[in-house]
């Protein structure tokens, strides 16, 4: 039985795809503009790649837990 307080799986894989997108988009703004300077090397690659990826990895793990539910 799943967790009824919890997000349903439809959920967890939008946060997933979200996630994946944002880190991408992130990803191709530091190609096309290059790696930048001071306070916002913190915010862009820091705090950008901390929310996505903290995404991406907390639903990859409740997928994986419900794969079989």
């Amino acid at each position: 039985m799943s967790n009824p307080y919890g997000p349903s799986k439809g959920e967890l894989w939008f946060r997933l795809a979200i996630g994946i997108a944002g880190l991408c988009f992130m990803g191709f703004a530091v190609w096309f503009r290059g790696i930048p300077d001071g306070p916002a090397l913190v915010e862009v690659i820091g705090l950008g790649g901390v929310f996505f990826g903290g995404s991406v990895v907390w639903s990859g793990l409740q997928l994986w837990q419900q794969r079989n539910n």
